[in-house]
């Protein structure tokens, strides 16, 4: 074997070695022939042992890394010196006693994504030095006990094990800094409790000793469904106990929560209505840790249709990508409408259906998983097999289908019985249990009390500091401190009993007591049938907003061909349907106090969800500058003209941007970003939203968007077929060789802000993949992982393994630039056109036409 390039040192030898992705089986001679090395990087090779290492008497840090190792080096223990030790993304499952107990210097260790259950005793020798210790992803289901004695630990991952409990002790000191642990069947503390940092786990402590623990029975139950499933009517009868029919008239409008109890079990229902208008803001609310009722009409279901896919099938799709591990219980209604056999066929088609959907999306991760693995250069793709294996374990449980009669009181009682039994059963909902101090309960019953009160209004909305007040005048909880209530208030958040946006700041000081007028906020603007509310606002309403008839009719052609409302139309929208509600008093306080200057509580939701985009009218000419000095520009007046609010939901396919781009070209920079099982519904417009808000030079359609930065070009499309979702991506070949760093780094900004909004779907994969350049050949060169600040590739030229012909490596990959630290730096916004999609032109930056753009 050739020396690595690493160890060809000066005679007194090297003092570090890099030999990552090498696909090393031993250690080379070379590297243990180095007595002097402090630094060894053996990460992303096949290591299965590790034979020889102890002749490394000086090594410092060891990074094994991403290899096969089956069990724990014992080798190690002659490591002394050792200060990092990382053996993470293995397959250990014992570390044998009496390794630790050499390594008294040791401050940093990954064991994570391994097989463990249980650590050695002598960990605690590492109690003075080890500051940071990653467990996540084993098989822990008991804490282990040696960490305990860890005095100096100041982070600490324990994610995604079996833990049921956590010990007050390792709380109790001061050391500790960072503490994840989320994805483990927490009971005490609750996970939504451990959610919120290591301050609330240590108050939850505190406030458990005062008092008895008490075990709060909680379920969140979420009823999904099409239009007119039957998911209200089963909602309210299950609440009830009886039949309780609900009218078509009656639907649900946004999402309704209610709460009810059977026998000891509470249970949190969330009735979402079934139009896909709603869906852009139902997506927020569904949450893991929770029952999902699948609602299907039974009588409009046919099992030799496409009713499956819209019926059942979309929704599946959309729960496997957004909670992937949640349990789901189909219940089919309207049987009444159906023949006992029909019920039976249906019942037995939808649940086939269901399998062979759970069935393909296993077979397409193997195969994903497959290519990775078959691939000559597999150690460049860890990360996204750790990804996929990850998400391979991950899977719906599909309870039996039960048929319901919702005109029948005993259907309903049946249906009560299966789901208590469900719910009861702990391999499925091993986190209904929480442990909970008494002054949880205390505050929370005072707290629905108060949203019960004739005091407060419908909506719920109150004060931080006003609901403290409130609170504290009840006598058992009178001391109660503002930092306790923060801390418990985030606690009914996460569970969906309140709603407190405090990392919101314009909302941290406000409490939506009635979660329900949170979903109301949102369907002002997020509805169905938006274009018949804006044709019905009054004239009382019109002429209260200082606008016209005319005017009226102006939004509602802008709405139907831009999908924009101006700030008065919002204005006059929210107003006349809060005014229908009842609501008038609190119209102020949610689209704020002026008309063309305050933004109040909505804008504030639809931006932090990404529901909507704020645009500028073009900057006036300052009639009042003091002088015009040919060359220089003139002196604008900043703020004046109305907002324009861009809902890209809405918006329909334009030839516009097309035009704009000027066609594509062979010479493009052209990557696609591939999606599976599919785009998720209404990702495309979050994404444009997360992307104009940043590059404000812009044009946006249904389908595509393009953005602007210092002159540059790039061209998102969206394409979401079945079997063949992707984004692509298109930015034009620099004209120098130099510029191909700024292109790449424009490139790479915009698919790190894809892939950081894919993270809210667990069960998505998505896969980034550059084509051939060859025309026709439809070969694709997968890209490899990207860490931190590593360059995805080094190399000069590049050889398409389908057609042969061999390009330079900047044409299909960054090989230059290195993951962004920040997006590349857009100037600020002159002058914007709200036109379909908004142009904003930078100074000097871009002429701005609608059959070209071209740099100066």
């Amino acid at each position: 074997m050739a020396q690595p390039q690493a160890c060809r040192e000066p005679p007194e030898g090297p003092r570090a070695a890099t030999l990552s992705a090498q696909r090393l089986r031993v250690l080379p001679a070379a590297v243990l022939g180095s007595p002097a090395l402090e630094s060894l990087d053996l990460d992303r090779n096949k290591l299965k042992h590790v034979t020889g290492i102890s002749r490394l008497g000086r090594l410092k840090k060891l990074i094994l890394s991403k290899n096969e190792i089956l069990d724990f080096p014992g080798e190690i223990q002659s490591l002394v010196y050792l200060e990092k030790l990382e053996l993470n993304q293995n397959q250990i499952r014992v570390i044998p006693e009496g390794i630790f107990s050499q390594l008294s210097r040791l401050r940093h260790l990954r064991l994570n994504n391994n097989r463990l259950c249980a650590l050695p005793q002598d960990l605690a020798a590492c109690q003075g030095s080890l500051q940071y210790l990653n467990l996540s992803n084993n098989l822990f289901r008991a804490f282990p006990q040696p960490v305990l004695h860890l005095t100096n630990l100041q982070e600490l991952h324990v994610q995604n094990n079996a833990l049921r409990q956590l010990p007050k002790e390792l709380f109790q000191g001061q050391s500790l800094k960072m503490f994840k642990a989320n994805g483990n069947p927490l009971r005490e503390p609750p996970s939504e409790v451990c959610a919120g940092g290591i301050q609330q786990i240590k108050n939850y402590f505190v406030q458990l000793q005062e008092g008895l623990g008490q075990e709060d029975k909680r379920v969140k139950t979420m009823f999904l469904g099409a239009s007119l499933a039957g998911k209200s009517t089963i909602c309210k009868s299950l609440k009830q106990g009886q039949t309780k029919l609900v009218p078509e008239e009656e639907r649900t409008v946004g999402i309704e929560i209610s709460e009810f109890r059977i026998e000891d079990f509470t249970f949190l229902f969330w009735d979402f209505a079934g139009q896909l208008e709603y869906y852009m803001t139902h997506h927020v609310f569904i949450t893991p840790q929770a029952l999902v009722i699948l609602v299907i009409n039974l009588h409009m279901y046919q099992p030799n249709g496409d009713t499956f896919k819209d019926l059942v099938g979309f929704w599946i799709n959309n729960l496997c990508m957004r909670v992937p591990s949640a349990v789901v219980l189909p219940v089919g209604t309207h049987t009444d409408c159906c023949l006992e056999a029909d019920v039976e066929e249906k019942r037995g088609d939808i649940m086939s259906k269901i399998a062979a959907m759970l069935e393909q999306r296993r077979s397409n991760l193997s195969h994903f998983i497959n290519n990775l693995e078959g691939s000559e250069e597999s150690e460049l793709y860890v990360d996204q097999w750790e990804r996929l294996k990850e998400m391979e374990n991950r899977t719906l449980t599909i309870l039996n289908l039960v048929p319901v009669n919702c005109t029948d009181r005993r259907d309903i009682k049946k249906l009560e019985a299966v789901i208590l039994e469900h719910v009861r059963n702990e391999e499925l909902f091993p986190e209904v249990v929480r442990v909970l101090p008494p002054v949880y309960r205390q505050v929370e019953a005072a707290i629905v009390d108060v949203a019960q009160s004739e005091e407060v209004a419908g909506h719920g909305m109150m004060d931080l500091q006003h609901l403290l007040s409130k609170l504290c005048r009840q006598e058992h909880l009178a001391s109660l401190g503002r930092e306790l209530l923060r801390d418990i208030l985030r606690y009914l958040h996460r569970i969906g009993l309140v709603i407190w946006y405090e990392e919101i700041e314009r909302l941290e000081n406000t409490v939506f007591l009635q979660p329900t007028f949170l979903i109301t906020m949102f369907k002002l603007l997020v509805r169905y049938r938006l274009v018949q509310q804006l044709e019905s606002i009054s004239v009382d309403t019109l002429i209260g907003e200082h606008s016209t008839i005319r005017d009226r009719s102006n939004w509602v052609w802008t709405f139907k061909s831009k999908a924009m409302l101006c700030h008065r139309a919002v204005r006059a929208l929210v107003k006349y349907q809060l005014y229908q509600e009842g609501m008038q008093d609190i119209f102020e306080d949610i689209m704020g106090y002026k008309p063309h200057e305050g933004r109040g509580k909505l804008f504030s939701l639809l931006e932090h969800f990404e529901i909507c985009l704020e645009m500028k009218r073009a900057e006036a000419l300052n009639p009042e500058a003091h002088e015009f000095v040919p060359g220089k520009p003139w002196e604008t007046t900043h703020g004046l003209g109305e907002s324009w609010y861009l809902f890209p939901t809405y918006l329909n396919q334009t030839e516009e941007v097309s035009e704009v781009w000027g066609g594509d070209h062979p010479e493009d920079l052209h990557i696609r970003a591939y999606f599976s099982p599919e785009i998720p519904e209404g990702f495309f417009q979050r994404f444009l939203v997360k992307a104009c808000s940043f590059y404000s030079t812009h044009w946006v359609a249904k389908v595509t968007c393009l953005l602007i930065c210092n002159g540059k070009a790039l061209l998102i499309k969206e394409n979401n077929q079945r079997a063949y979702s992707y984004l692509e991506l298109r930015c034009r070949k620099p004209a120098e060789r130099r510029e191909f760093r700024s292109a790449w780094d424009f490139l790479m900004a915009v698919v790190s802000m894809g892939q950081k909004l894919s993270e809210e779907w667990p069960g998505l994969h998505v896969c980034v993949k550059t084509p051939c350049r060859t025309a026709r050949c439809p070969a694709e060169l997968p890209w490899p992982d990207v860490e931190g600040r590593m360059v995805v590739t080094k190399e000069e030229v590049r050889t398409c393994g389908t057609c042969g012909h061999r390009f330079r490596a900047e044409l299909l990959l960054p090989g230059v630039p290195e993951q962004p630290e920040a997006l590349p730096a857009q100037p600020p916004a002159r002058h914007s056109v709200p036109s379909y999609g908004t142009a904003t032109v930078g100074p000097g930056s871009v002429h701005v036409g609608r059959q070209n753009s071209s740099r100066e």
